[in-house]
């Protein structure tokens, strides 16, 4: 009778840790982005729901990438609070934002950021190929432009290469154009706004990037 009952226990156990998860996205919802100093123009942009077993995770922007067939990015959409200090205190005044990317693991339901080096929420566009992200990064004192490969699962990008000084516009694409991927052999392509464009091919390698790889890899200056 003891092993009956614990052989049950231990299979309601391994029913349990095996019940799968349900990712699933609300509706689309028309939004708009602010761009410009004075925040005077704005842009259409479109955000929904992100639900992990119907409990709502995150709010996310543009198409899904699906890096394996259990793993996806998906970017982050968010709402700040852009009332001032000495307005009447009434509801919040919320404005939409860009955010990061991040990853969504079907068979855990786990999301976690990406980490992107150098990504800026407003004028990196990610071009995405299997588990690389290529696009334009912008160093922390805004003055200069780089082109950045990222492989999912290392610590340092794979490629990032100064391209020139920003031109600090106020539309997105102020700086670089989304990157250009392509095969045989695969190869990404930038096309800055102040720099000539060129031509990265990816090395002939490959990690895990499930488990991570904690090896360092030099970056390509």
């Amino acid at each position: 009778m003891f092993v009956l009952t614990a052989a049950l226990l231990f299979a309601s156990f391994c029913f349990a840790a095996a019940k799968p998860h349900v990712v699933s996205f609300g509706k689309l919802m028309p939004v708009k982005l602010f761009l410009g100093p004075s925040e005077d123009r704005t842009v259409d942009m479109q955000v929904r729901a992100l639900f992990i077993d119907s409990k709502l995770k995150e709010f996310t922007t543009g198409d899904t990438h699906d890096v394996t067939d259990t793993i996806f990015v998906v970017r982050r959409a968010f709402r700040i609070n852009d009332s001032l200090p000495d307005e009447p205190r009434k509801a919040p005044k919320w404005m939409w934002q860009r955010g990061g990317w991040l990853m969504v693991d079907r068979s855990t339901g786990r999301v976690t950021p990406v980490v992107l080096p150098e990504f800026d929420p407003f004028y990196s566009d990610v071009a995405w190929y299997r588990n690389y992200a290529a696009y334009c990064g912008i160093n922390d004192a805004a003055s200069k432009v780089f082109a950045v490969v990222f492989e999912i699962g290392r610590k340092k990008p794979i490629l990032r290469r100064e391209l020139g000084a920003t031109t600090n516009g106020d539309t997105p694409e102020a700086e670089c154009a989304k990157p250009d991927w392509d095969r045989k052999p695969p190869h990404v392509t930038f096309n800055p706004k102040n720099a000539q464009k060129f031509t990265f091919t990816l090395p002939n390698r490959s990690i895990d990037m499930v488990q991570g790889s904690e090896e360092e890899h030099g970056s390509d200056q």
